[in-house]
């Protein structure tokens, strides 16, 4: 497989990282996984703007936008990808043993993998740690995911491929990795940015597509919803068929179906929406 690191295309045995790369060390960056259909990245332009507002958020410098497509496109046809997912890490680059950043340039990591088709209904675990709303890296899509390596092993051991999160108010937030819609009485609804969840690129689209709105909502509406989905780059629109295990009345909805027929609509369409 190669990679692309710091401008130059690599077979990944071949590829290296510095030990003292503040990423490795702290958890010091940024990133964004796109999807490739048929050889072509979606929705690179939505992705690249969200990496650059982590990046700010943080404090990092990124390359020019023209760069990074660029670097996208050669690990594309490096790898003779046709579905796959494509992963940018942006990290603080090389510093010292500590928390504070060195002074030299940030680390840039292009990398991707063949994807197959998306997963079907799913099970999801709520999870008793709540998402902070109101700290430092909220709505920042960063590396520092110890925090959802924890709470997605809790899933998995009751069965689940997902853990979600209220936040400090006792509200409904996100995934490890997703964003949640739910359906009650007809009405489709997604919490707001304000509860601390992630501006999920296909969060955004889905709210563009359909007529699902956003709103704050009790981290019990989930099992109480009457459908309820995931949305993210490689799981585009996931039904949920249980939460905690209590089976949700249908999986996938009549408004789930609409949703994930309108992105896969969308998709043919527009590959750069």
């Amino acid at each position: 497989m190669s990679v692309w690191i710091d401008g130059a295309l690599l077979h990944e045995r071949d590829a290296r990282v510095s030990p003292f790369d503040h990423g490795l060390l702290t958890g010091d960056g940024v990133f964004e996984t796109l999807k490739v259909y048929a050889g072509r990245p979606f929705a690179v332009r939505r992705h690249l703007e969200r990496l650059a507002r982590s990046a700010a958020g943080l404090g990092l410098l990124l390359p020019d936008a023209s760069v990074l497509r660029g670097a996208l496109d050669e690990v594309v046809a490096a790898n003779g990808f046709g579905d796959a997912r494509l992963r940018i890490t942006v990290t603080g680059g090389p510093s010292p043993l500590g928390s504070e950043r060195g002074p030299g340039p940030a680390t840039v990591i292009m990398a991707g993998a063949p994807l197959g088709p998306p997963p079907g209904p799913t099970d999801v675990a709520t999870v008793p740690w709540p998402r902070n709303e109101r700290g430092a890296l909220a709505g920042l899509k960063t590396i520092s995911y110890g925090e959802n390596v924890v709470a997605l092993n809790y899933a998995r051991e009751r069965g689940a491929t997902e853990a979600v999160f209220a936040n400090l108010a006792g509200n409904l937030c996100e995934g490890t990795g997703t964003n949640v819609f739910l359906c009650i009485g007809g009405r489709l609804v997604t919490p707001p940015l304000s509860a601390g969840c992630l501006a999920g690129v296909t969060r955004d689209l889905i709210l563009e597509i359909t007529d699902a709105a956003e709103d704050d909502l009790p981290l019990a509406a989930l099992a109480d919803a009457d459908e309820a989905f995931l949305t993210s780059t490689t799981r585009e629109v996931q039904p949920v068929r249980a939460v905690d295990g209590h089976v949700l009345p249908a999986a996938p909805g009549t408004r789930t179906k609409e949703a994930a027929d309108a992105f896969a609509a969308l998709v043919d369409r527009e590959i750069d929406p």
